[in-house]
């Protein structure tokens, strides 16, 4: 007896992964609920309107869907031919902080880039850029990802350069975890070994937990 295979899906035919496209407004929807939640009172006493926070981020949210519409109709594939410059242009764009005309500080923290017309982080465009990236390094090197080297500590020192950037220049230390997280698990979807990351992960941890023991007798 022979078992067929599904086939993926067709992108000449335009499937819609329905799915995905309800986890995505769903998510959309309950961050408008919680920007109008936490802003509408600090909106109304700014400008006298309770709505302007989440009528800001109401026009963003139908620009983002859009742009999602548009870009959808374009094949991956092709994504995969610009991964170098993905990575590079991360780069890049995070160390844009530095430049005293492009910086702008906000509670101490130099994390966005300050375009005139508007304002935005490049830890944003990082994320997307490094899934690009990494998406096409670990399919191109599939074959090695089962090896120490190869497959565990080559992909993760592409990663050191844009986490030092974000931790020790923008002082974001939430954009380099969620980063680090979406790297490893790409990492292990594609194949690399998860018991390094799991024995890396208990040994860093180990050590974190006898430095925090020794910082408090200290105190």
């Amino acid at each position: 007896m022979k078992i067929k295979l599904a086939r993926p899906a067709n992108l000449k035919g335009k499937q819609i992964d329905f799915i995905l496209v309800a986890t995505v407004l769903i998510m959309l929807s309950l961050g408008i609920v919680m920007v109008l939640s936490a802003s509408s009172p600090s909106s109304l006493a700014e400008s006298g309107d309770a709505y302007s926070y989440v009528k800001t981020q109401g026009v963003s949210a139908i620009i983002g869907l859009i742009l999602m519409l548009i870009i959808s109709k374009i094949d991956y594939k092709k994504y995969k031919k610009f991964y170098k410059i993905a990575y590079f242009g991360t780069l890049i764009i995070l160390l844009g902080v530095l430049v005293p005309s492009l910086r702008y500080e906000s509670n101490g923290a130099a994390r966005w880039i300050n375009l005139k017309f508007t304002t935005f982080q490049p830890s944003e465009v990082a994320k997307v850029a490094l899934v690009i990236f990494y998406a096409a390094y670990l399919s191109n090197n599939r074959e090695k990802l089962g090896e120490f080297w190869e497959g565990f500590i080559k992909p993760l020192l592409f990663l050191l350069p844009v986490l030092a950037i974000l931790i020790f220049i923008q002082s974001h230390l939430s954009a380099s975890v969620l980063i680090a997280l979406i790297v490893v698990v790409m990492m292990i979807i594609a194949g690399s070994k998860l018991k390094y990351f799991l024995i890396f992960g208990t040994a860093g941890a180990v050590r974190r937990r006898r430095t925090f023991i020794h910082t408090s007798k200290i105190f």
